[in-house]
């Protein structure tokens, strides 16, 4: 199709407002909920971890109810957009009418539901437009949509401050302005789930058959692991280990608009010296960047900042090239695609839910506390865990990668 590129920015606002209801949830409604209502952040966790392992074992069936969808695609779509905003409505903007902990719950497990349905809906279809694309429509599809994924993050992620300054219901204002998006991108990409559907889904079997698919899923997981290890302790390495309370936020927004600064640029890479090569590059990055964090301490925070950046571009790579590559390999072994990214989307889940609940016990029992003077074992065992367990997993990666055969996928 002549005119395929033009509707690439489809893809990009479609990217935004999905990853809108991903990380920046994670970020606001904790908080939300202990100052609104007083829940303890015990409760939070422990609901948060529950929810991640409930997406874990729904996702797959979820696969399966996106390819039983799929002539109805754009319908399916649109409850999913529907059930996602209405159910990020009930989560800030209304009061709870039972238990808040419990209301809580059940709004993020809808949010989550619907937010995975459509990432596999989303991430199938692209297999079909990456064709459309012709020669490395992967690569220039993932452009696009990475980086409006990314660019959605950061705004998401300091929306509610905005709102803070203009004196309006931060929160509430939030899920109306959440709301119209989801109605913008769902009018923006209506025509994008017409056209050529396979005739039948293959199943999981398809796709753990081949073995260049099962390493892919492998690498995923392991590469997704530093991500979800450094999730879970950048606050309180920030707090404890740098000693600079209150600069969370900005180096979290600094991280992502630097994944998103890069995103096009590996692509780019990629188009020129073959995927595999350029993201091997950007995972020695990513190790280069932990080495370094492992010799931080109190009030290095401008190097930390340097660190943000460099592990940030990194992760643009991750997110872009990974999911073209796995795309891909769809292409060729599963057309219909639905049930591989319903794979793709349990392992890269997985391993949050592994991180939260194998990190922060040894963590503990190294002695730290947070929020308060913690003695030297407890800071090194912190500093070995958010810096050192990501060298060790990315070289891990490193290997796999090397010993996949994905050159002539992309070519």
């Amino acid at each position: 199709m002549p005119d395929a590129g033009k509707s690439l920015a489809r893809y990009s606002i479609f990217a935004a407002v999905l990853a809108a209801a991903g990380l920046p949830i994670y970020i606001h409604a904790p908080k939300f909920y202990v100052d609104a209502y007083g829940v303890s952040l015990s409760s939070l966790g422990a609901v948060l971890f529950a929810l991640r392992l409930i997406d874990v074992v729904q996702d797959p069936l979820l696969g399966k109810l996106a390819s039983a969808t799929r002539h109805r695609q754009g319908f399916a779509v649109g409850a999913g957009l529907t059930l996602m905003a209405g159910s990020m409505f009930g989560l800030f903007a209304v009061q709870p009418p039972f238990a808040p902990v419990l209301w809580f719950a059940l709004m993020l497990t809808l949010v989550f539901t619907a937010f995975s349905f459509l990432t596999i809906n989303f991430y199938a279809r692209g297999v079909q437009k990456a064709e459309e694309l012709g020669v490395s429509g992967h690569l220039r599809l993932a452009r696009w949509r990475e980086t409006g994924a990314l660019l959605g993050v950061c705004v998401a992620s300091v929306l509610p401050s905005v709102f803070i300054a203009l004196a309006w219901p931060e929160f509430a204002a939030y899920a109306v302005i959440f709301a119209l998006v989801c109605l913008i991108a769902g009018v923006a990409m209506r025509d994008e789930w017409n056209g050529a559907i396979p005739a039948a889904p293959l199943g999981f079997g398809a796709v753990l058959r081949d073995r260049v698919s099962r390493r892919l899923l492998l690498i995923a997981l392991v590469n997704a692991a530093p991500v979800a290890v450094t999730s879970t302790l950048f606050l309180f390495f920030v707090e404890s280990r740098l000693g600079a309370p209150g600069w969370e936020g900005p180096l979290l927004l600094l991280f992502f608009i630097s994944a998103a600064v890069a995103a096009p640029v590996w692509s780019l890479l990629a188009e020129r010296a073959g995927p595999k090569r350029a993201l091997l590059s950007a995972m020695g990055l990513a190790i280069a960047a932990f080495s370094f964090a492992l010799l931080l301490g109190a009030g290095d925070v401008v190097w930390f900042a340097v660190i943000c950046i460099a592990s940030g571009a990194a992760v643009g790579a991750d997110l872009t090239l990974l999911p073209a590559i796995f795309a891909r390999r769809m292409q060729i072994v599963a057309p219909d695609a639905t049930e591989g990214f319903a794979l793709w989307s349990f392992v890269s889940k997985f391993t949050l839910a592994v991180a939260s609940i194998a990190l922060l016990p040894i963590l503990e029992a190294s002695g730290f506390v947070a929020g308060v003077a913690n003695g030297d074992e407890a800071l090194r065992t912190l500093s070995l865990l958010y810096a050192g367990v990501p060298c060790l997993l990315k070289i891990i990666a490193i290997g796999l990668l090397a010993a996949t055969p994905i050159e002539r996928d992309l070519r």
